[in-house]
């Protein structure tokens, strides 16, 4: 492995560990087998180390699970994403966790925190457009709602669910397709095992028009 993944790797680990203080350059140096100048010649900084660690585990494109160009069968396809999403939170949670503790201390570090989440939900957004059946009825901006309500439910089911297991679903193997199902239902698409399209459609008006008689 090259000194700069190294060192990369070096960083996640202990600032997971330390926070940024704990991190200090020489820890990492020694960690990562390499010496200090090198990790200054190569980063210039601690921070812009530790920066370009956080933004190393974000997810990408490339990553198993990833959502495909030509969806064939959306449940399935869903639900791996985000099982893949949950696996990646999860392996970094004690980095995130590190960060989000530290924001207001340092505030340089909310972009790179941010990369991979935004990465996920245009990733996401991109996806339910090449959806044939999603947005029948729906709105663009309910179609983003449920985006992000899904990215937010990932996101806290990988940092809460050792504190508070209750809020979230059981058991922990089923929470990927429970999570895909529910978003696909929210942006109007359902599979024809269930429910075709159209009929969805038209319990949605009669629910709408149920609601506008109140």
């Amino acid at each position: 492995m090259a000194s700069r993944q190294k060192l990369l790797a070096a960083a996640a680990r202990i600032y997971g560990e330390s926070g940024f203080r704990g991190a200090t350059t020489r820890r990492i140096a020694d960690e990562a087998g390499v010496n200090e100048v090198t990790l200054f010649r190569l980063f210039g900084s601690k921070s812009a180390l530790i920066a370009e660690a956080i933004r190393e585990h974000a997810p990408r494109a490339t990553e198993p699970g990833g959502l495909p160009d030509e969806p064939v069968e959306p449940e399935n396809e869903l639900s791996a994403w985000c099982d893949a999403q949950l696996t990646h939170l999860r392996g970094a949670r004690s980095m995130i966790r590190k960060a989000m503790g530290e924001i207001e201390e340092h505030p340089e570090m909310a972009p790179c925190m941010s990369e991979g989440t935004q990465y996920a939900f245009r990733e996401l957004l991109d996806y339910v457009a090449r959806l044939p059946r999603a947005g029948d009825g729906i709105s663009e901006n309910e179609i983003r709602t449920a985006a992000v309500m899904l990215i937010s439910a990932l996101f806290g089911d990988a940092m809460g669910r050792e504190m508070m297991p209750m809020l979230y679903p059981q058991p922990e193997s089923d929470a990927a397709a429970l999570y895909s199902r529910n978003f696909l239902r929210a942006i109007g698409w359902d599979t024809p095992r269930r429910r075709s399209p159209a009929r969805g459609a038209h319990a949605r008006q009669r629910a709408r028009g149920t609601a506008a008689r109140r």
